[in-house]
């Protein structure tokens, strides 16, 4: 077996409601389809009516070692069908809660772009806070499901970034996505137990339609 087919899988999920208005994402995305273990899902091609195929994309992170997240920032967190595709596929009783290991151990990994400069996203700027300000919803993600979340790569004032740039930055997120696990940042990385949610906590299933009414 050679060394490709023995390396962690890694699922790379790609969301841009607009792929023809993307200046870095879409790049990113076909930097990542040609890698031999990479799975790519282009969220937006893949479900354009939104009808998430939950067992479908719960299989491909169970195969996983690594999961990617590459999206631009809108309104300060993901694009909308990302959104959905988080709370549909991490289901309680699967992703967390009492139990629930599919995901524990393994890696989420935030490759995101902003259209403001880097110096937006401080007090004194129109974004009022540092961009790290925004992650704790991705981080508690990562935690809720014994995940550990690595630190994101992010390229700032993306509209406005040279093509230079956005090359080097591509390249970078390619030459990841092809020595992972060999980062060296990852040895000073713990591991994340899975927080514990009562079953109190969640809301009981939901009676079945009555009919006639």
């Amino acid at each position: 077996m050679d060394k490709e087919h023995q390396s962690p899988l890694i699922y790379v999920v790609a969301a841009h409601p607009n792929w023809r208005n993307s200046h870095v994402n879409r790049q990113l995305r076909d930097a990542a389809a040609p890698i031999g273990r990479v799975d790519l899902c282009d969220l937006y091609e893949t479900y354009p009516d939104y009808a998430i195929d939950i067992p479908a994309e719960q299989e491909k992170l169970a195969a996983a070692r690594l999961v990617v997240l590459v999206h631009p920032v809108q309104w300060y967190s993901m694009p909308a069908l990302l959104k959905l595709w988080l709370d549909e596929v991490l289901s309680y009783g699967w992703a967390y809660g009492h139990g629930a290991k599919a995901l524990a151990g393994k890696d989420l990994w935030l490759v995101a772009s902003t259209g403001g400069q880097e110096s937006s996203y401080h007090p004194q700027g129109y974004n009022r806070y540092f961009f790290d300000a925004f992650l704790p919803p991705y981080e508690q993600t990562a935690a809720l499901c014994g995940m550990r979340f690595l630190p994101p790569m992010v390229l700032h004032g993306a509209h406005s970034a040279p093509q230079r740039e956005i090359d080097s930055h591509v390249a970078t997120f390619s030459e990841r996505l092809n020595s992972y696990p060999l980062w060296p940042e990852l040895a000073d990385l713990e591991a994340s137990d899975a927080c514990d949610v009562p079953d109190a906590d969640r809301p009981a299933d939901p009676l079945p339609p009555q009919q006639g009414f």
